[in-house]
């Protein structure tokens, strides 16, 4: 199947007018396209997140994802630097999260607390974002169903709520984080501070995507923000003691 068809293939399975179709669109010619003046124009804040190059990139059970790469080039029309994309014609296995039913997501809320694990402030449940600790980034395969009858324990294991509001959306900048981890090696630092409560700056797993990659994560604050906040307040105190 040539690229065209290819291409054809899987906007087919989009809905008419959706973002992710608009930004396919864009790409289908498989040259660089800036964020700055063209991405913004298709779906200004949305066009990098889930419902634009991420949400492609995944894909989803009924479509595989895309291979999209991810440069900062010169533009000719912004006259500067800027962050450009480019679908590179090849499709790869999606890794799609599975829904979430409603009961589940309730008893997800009230296992939390309603509150927001940065800056542990109760919130309604439409500013509030049901984060997967393990980011999708790194699964390599789709998600397996989430079973309504799981404990208390595997879903403090599994999930963490962050803030999506007016004021910022933390799961965005964790899912940023996480893409820079893995393109550069170079663990997260959540909001600057050179922290790791298990391991230190450098990717510490053999594994880079699937189930056996999860051992890689842990010690960073965007993985289990208590647990980094917690640690790290241990830390301070032990040198306040000491000094």
């Amino acid at each position: 199947m040539s690229n065209q068809d290819l291409a054809s293939t899987i906007k087919a399975q989009f809905k008419q007018n959706s973002t992710q179709l608009k930004v396919l669109n864009l790409l289908s010619d498989q040259q660089w396209h800036c964020r700055e003046c063209e991405g913004k124009q298709i779906a200004s804040g949305q066009y990098a997140g889930g419902g634009g190059i991420q949400g492609l990139q995944r894909g989803t059970r009924k479509r595989p994802g895309l291979v999209i790469e991810r440069e900062k080039r010169y533009c000719q029309t912004c006259q500067g630097m800027r962050l450009g994309d480019r679908w590179t014609g090849e499709i790869k296995s999606a890794n799609s999260a599975a829904n979430i039913p409603d009961t589940l997501v309730k008893r997800i809320l009230e296992v939390s607390g309603y509150t927001d694990v940065i800056e542990q402030r109760k919130r309604a449940a439409h500013e509030l974002v049901i984060d997967h600790r393990f980011p999708m980034e790194r699964w390599g395969e789709n998600e397996p169903p989430h079973l309504t009858s799981m404990s208390e324990s595997q879903i403090n294991k599994k999930f963490q709520l962050l803030k999506k509001d007016a004021s910022g959306n933390h799961n965005l900048l964790k899912s940023r984080s996480c893409e820079r981890c893995i393109k550069t090696g170079k663990r997260g630092e959540p909001f600057g501070i050179s922290f790791w409560y298990e391991g230190g700056e450098d990717w510490p797993s053999m594994h880079q995507r699937g189930a056996e990659a999860e051992e890689g994560c842990v010690g960073c604050g965007w993985y289990d923000f208590e647990t980094w906040r917690k640690v790290l307040n241990q830390k301070l105190a032990e040198s306040a003691s000491d000094g």
